[in-house]
């Protein structure tokens, strides 16, 4: 069975192309990471060309197909699936692929490997997974865009946190094995969500997220655009907040904390210019075998 599918005729026009990976599930609280990838596809000329199939990776008592109709009236069945999504960026840009979709419940390392070989398709010279987790953080305050990689350099250069975390993990975890040990350099960049306030879209998450994906490709996201819409949530909390002297008390608790906390991240312009280096010394070695 052929798990992989797509047109190999619209890989070949990308340039210099980035692969860019989001998940609903556990890494996508309030779903800010694949609303922050939805949103480089909407804003950017791109195109459905494949998908992996879901046969073999779901559990469908979990993740259910949806019964609908289609524009002429008649009954459509859809199954769960991740797409896979050219992206054309700006001029001197590089263009992204993305892979867009659901988390799998089984055989992730299968499902790893065909991320790995998708890479390989395509010549993609770095994979970065976008999340997002629930943490302490206020609502009122900038929400902190945490970046890590397990590629030793690329750390050092983009002043990445080294992943230190040893316990049960999901398939973001699983996945960054396998390109390590296939010594494809990844990058992961997760916003922390308000733990109060964790499943309602939230629109200043995923502002934060596309603007740190900026600073460290160069890429054009047009974050500005959610100023408003995430101007509006925090009101929307605010008020919320308000009405609770406990929570309000609380919250202002995480606010001098935060406050407290030093920016120890470089400038946007630092980050991208380190990334595109870094990619370029690379050269043919990041290509898996």
């Amino acid at each position: 069975m052929n798990e992989l599918i797509w047109n190999y005729d619209t890989l070949d026009s990308l340039d210099r192309p980035i692969l860019v990976v989001a998940f609903k599930g556990l890494f996508d609280a309030s779903g800010s990471a694949t609303s922050a990838l939805e949103w480089l596809m909407e804003k950017s000329e791109s195109e459905h060309i494949g998908e992996i199939d879901s046969e073999t990776f779901f559990d469908f008592t979990q993740e259910r197909p949806l019964i609908g109709f289609d524009k002429n009236g008649e009954r459509t069945l859809s199954w769960p699936k991740n797409k896979i999504v050219a992206i054309k960026t700006n001029e001197n840009e590089r263009d992204l692929l993305a892979i867009s979709g659901i988390e799998p419940h089984l055989r992730w390392r299968t499902f790893s490997e065909l991320l790995v070989e998708i890479v390989n398709k395509s010549n993609a010279e770095s994979v970065l997974t976008l999340g997002s987790m629930v943490g302490m953080t206020p609502h009122s305050r900038p929400l902190a865009v945490n970046g890590s990689s397990t590629n030793l350099e690329l750390a050092e250069r983009l002043n990445l946190e080294k992943p230190s975390y040893e316990g049960p993990t999901g398939i973001v975890g699983v996945l960054h094995d396998a390109l390590d040990r296939s010594k494809i350099p990844v990058i992961s960049l997760r916003v922390s969500v308000p733990h109060y306030v964790p499943d309602s879209p939230n629109p200043k998450a995923t502002r934060a997220l596309l603007r740190r994906f900026e600073q460290v490709t160069g890429i054009t996201t047009e974050y500005e655009e959610l100023d408003g819409p995430a101007a509006d949530w925090q009101k929307q909390v605010d008020a919320a907040v308000a009405s609770d002297d406990e929570i309000t008390a609380y919250v202002a608790r995480l606010e001098t904390a935060i406050d407290e906390d030093e920016n120890l991240l470089p400038s946007g312009d630092d980050l991208a210019a380190e990334f595109e280096a870094f990619l370029r010394e690379q050269g043919p070695e990041i290509e898996t075998e």
